[in-house]
Parts: structure tokens; sequence; C-alpha cells
């Protein structure tokens, strides 16, 4: 599987052809494409499984969450075109978990990528806004196993495949942006107070249960509901994750175009204050 993720990323080289584009451009998007296919082969090197443990643990955490919430709380969920029982409660969860986990996992790993590569800090040539987005596309690269294993069993269960599936790159424009922006804020304050990481940890616990991932919207009181839905570009993404995968249908238009430009919004601020440390990174590190 990640022989052909690999072919996917080397591939996308051909754009220059295509794509109006300035060769420094190219040269970064390049650079960045090595490095991302480096840090997928650092990361489980020498295991027996390697990159196989990604899926390993999404689908460990779909596990137990089903059982807790399926099984011990008897929470039961009705879906079209899919069958009434614990499995489909679980596809449902392994819906919002994906894109969840892509977002915490590049989220806590980009917060150390700078101060991990003080090497290529003090490099005046090298570009240092890649850094931050190398662990976000890597854990991104990940979560798209357990995309393709959640598909499968969608079409296994309901024996169709939606159109809708076509759509999914829009959903993650936001997901991409809203990691990049925050990754770059952390990153960039990382350097200069050490917190940031554990703090991140400490939110994202918060931000978890405040994002219908584990539970309906429909529970959300009605008072709240829209604030949940307009203020938390995460429940954008994952309702329309769902949409996409589990019914075929997008519901929640609105609510994605919001996520998309507060994502933007985010992306945009986090990277101005980077830039903004950036200059003295070398000399903190």
């Amino acid at each position: 599987m990640l022989q052909k993720v690999r072919s996917s990323v080397r591939k996308a080289g051909r754009l220059r052809r295509i794509l109006p584009v300035n060769e420094q451009l190219w040269a970064k998007f390049d650079l960045l494409r090595t490095l991302v296919r480096r840090d997928l082969e650092a990361r489980y090197k020498g295991s027996v499984l390697g990159n196989l443990w990604p899926l390993l643990n999404q689908l460990s955490q779909l596990l137990i969450y089903t059982y807790v919430f399926s099984v011990v709380l008897k929470v039961k969920l009705s879906l079209k075109s899919l069958p009434e029982n614990n499995f489909t409660f679980g596809l449902w969860l392994f819906a919002g978990l994906l894109p969840w986990i892509a977002f915490t996992g590049g989220l806590i790993q980009s917060a150390s990528s700078v101060v991990g590569q003080q090497n290529l800090v003090k490099k005046v040539v090298f570009p240092l806004a890649l850094l931050p987005l190398v662990p976000i596309l890597s854990t991104f690269i990940e979560s798209s196993f357990g995309l393709i294993a959640l598909i499968f069993f969608v079409a296994a269960s309901s024996h169709t495949l939606h159109t809708t599936l076509a759509l999914l790159p829009l959903v993650w424009i936001p997901q991409l942006l809203l990691t990049a922006g925050l990754g770059y804020l952390a990153a960039g304050l990382t350097v200069f107070l050490r917190d940031i990481p554990q703090t991140l940890g400490v939110i994202l616990n918060i931000w978890l249960y405040m994002t219908p991932i584990v539970y309906p919207a429909s529970t959300i009181p009605v008072a709240w509901r829209g604030w949940v839905f307009w203020l938390n570009p995460m429940t954008a993404v994952v309702e329309v994750y769902r949409d996409l995968i589990l019914v075929g249908e997008v519901k929640h238009w609105g609510e994605w175009g919001v996520s998309s430009v507060v994502a933007t919004l985010i992306f945009f601020c986090g990277f101005a204050v980077y830039k903004r440390l950036r200059p003295a990174f070398a000399d903190v590190l």
C-alpha cells in the first residue's frame, strides 16, 4: 500500500509540464515530496509490520470506542442504506475518527518539527516553511490507509459505492488548511515555549468531546448545535466525511463552506505568526 502512495507522489511531479508554476516553487514542492517520503519510510523502519501500524492503531481505536458506546452504553444508530447493528455504528464512528486522527496526529507532531530539526534550522538556504508540513502530510497519508479500509467495509455492508466519494478532496481542503495553520502556529511558538506540545494534548482532549465524533450531532441541545457546527470547523469536516462515505449525499454544504473560510483564515494567521518568528529560530535553538 505504501508503494502505491509513493508512486502517486512521484507522478505528481509530472504536473510541472502542465501547470504554469515557476521553478523555485517546483523545487520546494520536490523537496517537500522527498521529506514526506523519507519521513514515512523512517517512522516504522525495522518493524515487521512496517506502515501497517497506522491502520492497526486506527482499527484498535475503532474497536475500543465501538465496544464502549455500542455494546456497553448500547447507543443505537440508523443510517440510510446500512443495516442497523453494532457494525454500522462502528463504521459511523470510524468515519468520524479518521479525519480527527489525521488532524491531531499531524498537529501534535508539527509542534515539535522545528525544535526537532535544529541542524536544518541553522542552514540559511533551507526553506523552513516546509518543516511543519512534513508530519502533517505524512499523517494525512497514513490516515488514507484507514480510509481505504472504511470504504471497503461500507461497500461490503451496503453492497454499493457512493458516487459522492469523488467529492472527498473537497473536505480535505479545510482539514489540511486547519491542520497546517495551527501546525505553523504551534511550531513557531514551541521554539520559545516548550510547553506547547503538552498544552496541545490537553486542548485536543477537550476538543474531541466538543466535536460530534463519538456521539451523534442530534444529541447536542438545539440551543448549542448551531454554535458547535458554525464555530468548530472540525464538526463540519467530520459530518461531511460521513455524508460522502456512509450516506451518499451531502447535507452540510453550508457548514462546509463556513469551515473552509475559518480554516483558511487560521492558515494565513498561523503562517503569518510563523513567518514573523522564523528569523529568531536559529538564535534560540
